[in-house]
């Protein structure tokens, strides 16, 4: 098995100051198991050594390692790889995230009693699942290293969870390490009170080819394939590999790529707004169908549904409350997932007119959608530049609007409609 930072593609810096970090860390540890007396050895990876060793030369516990972190970067630059990573490297046997120790195998299966995922399923996280988590938190860590606390799209904290998360970031536990993952440090992303508070670990979008790389190399995928997933998805890993492996994400991309051509009246702009929202909640519904079924069966088997002893229909009766609460996560997991791929329909869509606007510009740069470049240039000698940007800038306003909770519907007519009219 490769080290726990293989996946983190195109974040060399990144992933240097991981390192120097995490061996950081387990200096702070064998310092401390020295204190409390010696303790036996074990050699590791590339000469390293179990926390309790002490070995002249270590690194310097003071420096290198801090118990909160903000992992920032676009979509698809790998900011919850990278949390994860570093939460595995933090539980390494021997503190450089070998990828081979029982910490590491654990932290990336998921299983590590150390380490909590918070991975947000509707469009907020509230306070109370925050508070829950920051009580956890505080508990002494299992396996003697580090309670790890990784927030997925810490941005959707809402004001309550976040101060009680600042709460616990201000004063934390020792040996307690939150790992937090936004688009930003802007305020609209993360408080500025909690970014004060936290160390910085910007991530970029990563290159083409290095994303090429990763789907040849892990996945299997061929060569050209690879880069032409890796071009169209504009750097996100994760939807390059849906490119490249799933036959329906590529009719639905196609499917939005013909929006332009479709834009030939008032009615049209409405019909091809209807379609892209009926696509994107088909995607969202076949993507949580399941889960939720097999959600709903084992609460159900767990409040004893089938049961044929005495108080089974009653103890039924009485989980009305359960059921109706696992309904509303799910109804807001189902409005999150058709929002994300709409969010992906309307980033495809950005993506054409950018290759218009850059033919118009006559800009030296390679186009994200190689096989509509011929119609991305038509389109570009007939709004020209100035055309083009304004529709690229109607694609970005309608993603802007369905962030800030404008109904989807609404916001892609009026983006429709605007394409229409350039």
């Amino acid at each position: 098995m490769p080290d726990v930072f293989a996946d983190l593609v195109g974040q060399d810096e990144a992933v240097a100051e991981l390192r120097r970090a995490a061996a950081a860390a387990a200096a702070v540890l064998r310092v401390g198991a020295a204190d409390r007396g010696p303790a036996l050895v074990a050699a590791g990876p590339a000469g390293a050594t179990e926390a309790g060793d002490t070995v002249p030369g270590a690194v310097d516990p003071s420096t290198g390692m801090t118990h909160a972190w903000i992992f920032t970067g676009p979509p698809g630059s790998g900011r919850s790889v990278a949390a994860r990573a570093f939460a595995a490297a933090l539980q390494c046997a021997y503190g450089t995230g070998c990828g081979e120790c029982p910490g590491c195998h654990t932290t990336m299966g998921g299983t590590n009693a150390d380490v909590r995922m918070v991975v947000p399923e509707g469009l907020s996280i509230g306070v109370g699942e925050m508070r829950a988590l920051v009580l956890r938190a505080a508990s002494t860590p299992s396996g003697g290293r580090w309670q790890v606390v990784v927030i997925e799209d810490a941005d959707r904290l809402t004001e309550a969870a976040g101060n009680a998360l600042l709460k616990a970031i201000e004063e934390p536990p020792p040996r307690t390490v939150f790992l937090l993952c936004a688009p930003s440090t802007h305020p609209d992303d993360i408080s500025v009170t909690i970014r004060s508070r936290c160390r910085v670990v910007p991530l970029r979008q990563p290159p083409a080819a290095a994303v090429a790389e990763v789907l040849v190399r892990r996945d299997g995928i061929a060569p050209d394939v690879a880069q032409w997933a890796a071009a169209a998805a504009q750097g996100h890993v994760g939807r390059a590999r849906r490119l490249a492996r799933d036959p329906e994400a590529r009719k639905r991309r196609e499917a939005v790529l013909a929006v332009p051509r479709r834009l030939t009246g008032v009615g049209a702009a409405f019909d091809a707004a209807s379609a892209l929202i009926e696509a994107a909640e088909a995607e969202a519904e076949a993507s949580v169908s399941e889960a939720d079924a097999t959600e709903r069966a084992a609460l159900e088997t767990a409040l004893g549904a089938g049961g044929t002893g005495r108080g089974a229909a009653g103890a039924m009766r009485g989980a009305a409350a359960q059921l109706k609460e696992l309904e509303k996560r799910q109804k807001s997991r189902a409005t999150r997932a058709q929002r994300d791929a709409l969010d992906r329909a309307l980033v495809d869509l950005a993506g054409f007119y950018r290759d218009a606007l850059t033919m118009a510009l006559g800009a030296p740069v390679d186009p994200v959608h190689t096989d509509t470049a011929a119609l991305a240039g038509a389109g570009a000698q007939k709004w020209d530049a100035e055309g083009s940007l304004r529709r690229l800038e109607a694609v970005l306003a309608c993603r802007a609007a369905i962030e800030a909770n404008v109904k989807p519907r609404i916001a892609v007519e009026a983006m429709m409609l605007a394409l229409w009219k350039g």
